[in-house]
């Protein structure tokens, strides 16, 4: 049985890790099966060694997101607790600083700042900021598309690319958006609604308008990018399962001079014809090994959308029907 006693130097931000009524704590005593107890501004813990000391690591982390002013929820203690557990279990990530520290990646915007709750969305985030071309692929509720357009969100305000594009196949309606009433921003409005959501969470609304008025942030239908050179530009492809082999080949070759690609998908979500391949399943085993390509698998442990959701994408796994189902 370990014993691990912290002292913390400000009072106000301990409270803030702690939550109210203890709350935060009480989650990490749960998830880790050890006891903590807190006195003043020193906190301690009891448990097995192991355990002891991941709890020292969650918590040191939390404290120090605390003193940068960061406001700590219960998603954040558990995505804590899953990148100290990690540091244990799969030393070759880089979840450690020196001295024992967890160094989770983040991406920073003018309006909020998001770490990584996972130790592969910590590997997708760092794969987003050194590769050009990067796949995120993994079911619903992992933040691989939010993490793609909160990172593509941070190159422009940084002024490392012009503008962000986004485009997402719209299978229900056959790709022939001509059909449908508005201006081609309400014609494909529907279907990037997540995108929206991710980008009015990054910036500011009254910038994002400016910037969809001005065309920095572009909205482009997978249908209409033929003949293409997208260069300058954060280019995100999302639900990427229902593209064809074609139309993932031509998104593909669209890749122009400094330029990052971020195509994200769920393989085992595909709405396509029963009879036509999926031009994203096809591309990770083309280009698997191509040097400069970066390819980031989630799992259901990666699910931080909400617990149920985890426990849904598992009951499905095991029944064997989660193949070319529905999107959840």
């Amino acid at each position: 049985m370990a014993h691990i006693v912290l002292t913390f130097d400000n009072n106000k931000h301990a409270s803030s890790l702690y939550g109210q009524f203890d709350q935060n704590l009480a989650v990490i005593e749960q998830k880790l099966g050890v006891d903590l107890r807190s006195k003043g501004n020193q906190l301690s813990i009891r448990g097995s060694a192991t355990l002891a000391e991941q709890a020292r690591r969650t918590i040191d982390y939390l404290y120090d997101r605390a003193l940068k002013g960061s406001e700590i929820s219960a998603s954040d203690v558990e995505g804590a607790i899953r990148m100290a557990v990690a540091a244990d279990d799969q030393l070759t990530l880089p979840t450690l600083e020196t001295k024992g520290k967890l160094a989770a990646a983040q991406i920073s915007t003018r309006k909020r700042t998001i770490y990584a709750r996972t130790p592969n969305q910590d590997a997708y985030m760092r794969a987003l900021d050194r590769s050009e071309l990067v796949f995120g692929i993994g079911p619903a509720g992992t933040g691989k598309t939010y993490l793609a357009v909160a990172h593509a969100a941070m190159l422009l305000e940084r002024g490392m690319v012009e503008r962000i594009i986004l485009s997402r196949p719209a299978v229900e309606a056959g790709e022939r958006l001509g059909f449908l009433p508005g201006d081609m921003k309400e014609k494909v409005d529907p279907y990037l609604r997540p995108l929206y959501d991710a980008l009015y969470d990054m910036m500011p609304a009254d910038k994002v308008e400016r910037a969809l008025a001005a065309g920095v942030i572009e909205i482009a239908p997978l249908a209409f990018m033929r003949g293409r050179t997208l260069a300058h530009s954060a280019v995100i492809l999302d639900e990427a399962q229902n593209t064809t082999q074609m139309q993932m080949k031509m998104f593909l070759t669209r890749l122009g001079e400094n330029a990052r690609m971020i195509v994200t998908g769920d393989p085992t979500q595909v709405d396509l014809p029963s009879h036509t391949k999926s031009g994203l399943v096809e591309a990770l085993r083309i280009l698997d090994g191509v040097a400069g390509i970066v390819t980031v698998r989630f799992n259901d442990m990666d699910v931080v959308r909400h617990p149920l959701v985890a426990e849904i994408v598992r009951a499905y796994d095991r029944d064997g029907s989660n193949k070319n189902g529905p999107a959840i």
